[in-house]
């Protein structure tokens, strides 16, 4: 009576962990440029919000030229009505945001810096036209 063997050899076992290991290296730098996006996200919603909040400021003072400058200034946030905890998100304090002009209708340019350890490194810029540089 013969004794059938079930299972894997050891080559086969060694060339699923080569195949493995290859996928791996080849998913890892994919996911790294996905992570900054995603930590840019963030700091493109909060830019969006201060936004909004220049556009109410200007609509009701008709003034745009005393909220220029970066949102950890009180007086800023008082006219924006921020306080620093609405700003502070998980990569991005309140100083990374600096409005850096507003227009005669209102609508301002937003410029981001991550300054906290795991914030993305460089700076971006929410432009008048709305996109995202």
């Amino acid at each position: 009576m013969l004794k059938t063997r079930k299972g894997f050899t050891l080559v086969e076992l060694m060339v699923v962990i080569l195949i493995v290991g290859i996928l791996a290296a080849a998913a890892i730098p994919l996911m790294r440029g996905r992570i900054d996006s995603a930590k840019w996200s963030e700091a493109n919603a909060t830019a969006g919000t201060v936004r909004a909040a220049v556009r109410v400021y200007f609509a009701e003072t008709g003034d745009n030229t005393t909220i220029i400058g970066t949102l950890n200034d009180a007086g800023i946030q008082g006219k924006l009505g921020f306080t620093t905890d609405d700003l502070t998100g998980t990569y991005f304090a309140a100083g990374d945001y600096e409005i850096t002009a507003v227009s005669g209708t209102g609508v301002a340019t937003v410029r981001v810096t991550g300054s906290q350890g795991n914030a993305p490194s460089g700076s971006k810029t929410l432009a008048v036209d709305g996109t995202w540089q």
